[in-house]
C-alpha cells in the first residue's frame, strides 16, 4: 500500500485518512451477514491477469481468489504497476530505492507464498500513477495479447477505492476490458475503511462474494506478514509507522474476499 501520495476523493482516503479508525470490522461483518446469501464469484476463466497499483493490493484484496484460481488450474499473472517506494516519503531508516527493493522482494515472497508466478513489475511512478494511463493501458492490452487463445479476464483493483492510484488502475482495467471484451472484477481495499455498511455511493449490488478456503486462508494471512515494510513500522520515527495499522488489516484478513462485477 501507500497512503501518503495525493489525495483522492473527499469521499474516500482524503475524507478519513488511514491515521483515523474508520469503519470497524465489527460494522462490516454484522452488515454483511444481514445481507446473507451473497453471489458468489465465479471465475469461467483459464488465465487471470490481477493488477494492483503497489506491491501488496494484490495479495491484500484478492490473496484468496489467486491463490484458489491457481488451484484450480487457471494461470494467473499478477502485475504490479508501481514500485512502490512513496509508501514512507521522509523514513529516516530507508530510501526511496531502498524501500522501492524491500518491498520488490516482499511482494515476490508472497506470490510464491500463495502459489502463483513471480509478478510482472513494472516500475511506475508510485504516486503518479494518474499521469500514466495510456502507458498502463498498453501494458495491460498487451498482457491480455499474449494468449489469444486462453479466455482471460482481468482482476483488478478497484476503480472507485478512494486512492488515486488505485483508482486509475481500476478504471484503465475497465477500459481495455471493454476494448477487448474480456470479463473484468475489481476488489476494494480502502473502501472498506473509508465507507459505511449500506453507502448509497456504492454498487452494493454488484458485488460478488469469494469464501476463503481455511487453508488458503491461512497461507494468505502468511502471505501479508511478508510485507514487513506497510504491516510494521520501519522504526519509531513517525515517518516510519505502519501504513497497514491493525484497524485496517482486519477488513483484510476475514474469511471472504468481495469484488465488484
Amino acid at each position: 500500500m501507500s497512503v501518503t501520495e495525493p489525495d483522492s476523493t473527499a469521499s474516500g482516503l482524503a475524507g478519513t485518512p488511514v491515521t483515523t479508525d474508520g469503519t470497524t470490522e465489527d460494522a462490516w461483518v454484522s452488515w454483511m451477514d444481514a445481507q446473507e446469501p451473497w453471489p458468489e464469484l465465479t471465475l469461467d476463466i483459464e488465465r487471470l491477469v490481477v493488477l494492483g497499483a503497489h506491491p501488496d493490493d494484490e495479495v491484500l484484496g484478492a490473496g484468496g481468489i489467486m491463490a484458489a484460481a491457481a488451484q484450480a488450474g487457471i494461470e494467473v499473472v499478477v502485475v504490479c504497476m508501481s514500485d512502490g517506494r512513496a509508501s514512507h516519503p521522509g523514513s529516516p531508516t530507508l530510501s526511496p530505492d531502498q524501500l522501492a527493493d524491500r518491498r520488490h522482494i516482499e511482494l515476490d515472497t508472497a506470490t510464491e507464498l500463495l502459489g502463483v508466478a513471480p509478478p510482472r513489475w513494472c516500475g511506475l511512478r508510485d504516486g503518479a500513477l494518474a499521469e500514466q494511463r495510456h502507458t498502463i493501458g498498453g501494458i495491460v492490452e498487451s498482457i491480455v495479447a499474449e494468449a489469444p487463445t486462453l479466455a482471460t479476464g482481468l482482476l483488478s483493483v478497484w476503480s472507485a477505492d478512494g486512492h488515486p492510484d488505485h483508482d486509475t488502475v481500476g478504471a484503465v482495467a475497465g477500459e481495455v476490458a471493454a476494448r477487448l471484451d474480456v470479463p473484468v472484477w475489481w476488489y476494494p481495499i480502502w473502501m472498506w475503511h473509508w465507507a459505511a455498511p449500506g453507502d448509497p455511493t456504492i454498487p452494493w449490488h454488484r458485488l460478488r462474494a469469494h469464501r476463503i478456503d481455511p487453508a488458503i486462508l491461512a497461507v494468505k494471512h502468511a502471505a501479508i506478514n511478508a510485507f514487513d515494510t506497510q504491516v510494521r513500522p520501519l522504526s519509531d520515527d513517525p515517518a516510519d509507522a505502519a501504513i497497514l495499522p491493525p484497524h485496517v488489516l482486519a477488513h483484510l484478513i476475514r474469511t471472504r474476499e468481495f469484488v465488484f462485477t
